[in-house]
């Protein structure tokens, strides 16, 4: 059975200890065994990121780039890449794009390891393309004009700047078309604050938002483990997550130089 939400677990800065247990005792009460006790809510973060195409948020920062994906591929297939910044995004987007299209999904490095024959009139997905080895890359790039294929590329740097050898190689990333992704944007920022809260049944509240917002390093993951954080110190005394709290850590940890806020 799904564990009961626990919303008091989110309340204004004077809230006393007394009265946070007491709400949570009576919870426990209601829902029984049914209910998660605060120390396991973090577990909520520790499972693998969603990365559906509904969970990704859109704003001003990747519009661009999520109608160049949505767009892809035309009529004749070819290469898109896109390029943005670390936790901006690209293996989010790119993976729910290969959901939603059937594209097989690679990796880096570990595209050399791939059956390039059953690859022949697919839709492919690379990321941390910049990673994969020459020769790799010159036969996916060769099969993306097949009909029926294309190559959708995802880096933190444009293509025409990698290191490769092999001339033919080299004025292919030259030619491809870039969407680029920006850092995330205040937008971003708050949904995806606002998922990672709610997968762990905490309703934020709109100061601890845009405090957050404001603080930390304009990157999902940054936000994701920023929640798992603020959940770890808050759950073992049944604290609730404020601005108050959100405050304590981040200026403890950013003395420490624990996390780079």
């Amino acid at each position: 059975m799904r564990a009961a939400r626990i919303d008091h677990a989110v309340g204004s800065d004077g809230q006393t200890d007394a009265r946070r247990d007491g709400l949570y005792r009576e919870a426990v009460e209601a829902h029984g065994a049914a209910l998660e006790s605060p120390s396991q809510l973090s577990l909520g973060l520790e499972a693998a990121p969603v990365l559906t195409r509904e969970a990704f948020v859109v704003s001003a920062s990747n519009a661009a780039a999520v109608r160049a994906l949505d767009g892809f591929p035309d009529v004749v297939g070819g290469v898109l890449a896109l390029v943005g910044p670390r936790g901006s995004g690209k293996t989010h987007l790119l993976t729910s794009w290969a959901e939603r299209t059937g594209a097989v999904l690679l990796a880096g490095e570990a595209a050399a390891t791939a059956d390039l024959g059953a690859l022949q009139g697919r839709l492919v997905a690379l990321d941390d393309a910049a990673k994969a080895d020459d020769e790799t890359l010159f036969h996916l790039f060769n099969m993306a004009g097949e009909a029926g294929a294309g190559l959708v590329l995802a880096a933190r740097q444009p293509p025409a700047v990698w290191e490769v050898e092999l001339p033919d190689l080299r004025s292919r990333l030259n030619a491809v078309r870039v969407a680029l992704i920006s850092e995330p944007d205040d937008a971003v920022l708050r949904g995806m604050l606002q998922r990672f809260f709610a997968e762990v049944a905490v309703k934020p509240s709109t100061d601890l938002l845009e405090y957050l917002v404001r603080r930390i390093e304009r990157s999902v993951p940054e936000a994701r483990e920023t929640v798992r954080r603020l959940i770890e110190v808050a759950a073992p005394t049944h604290r609730p997550v404020t601005r108050a709290l959100a405050r304590t850590v981040l200026e403890t940890e950013t003395k420490s130089g624990d996390l780079p806020f």
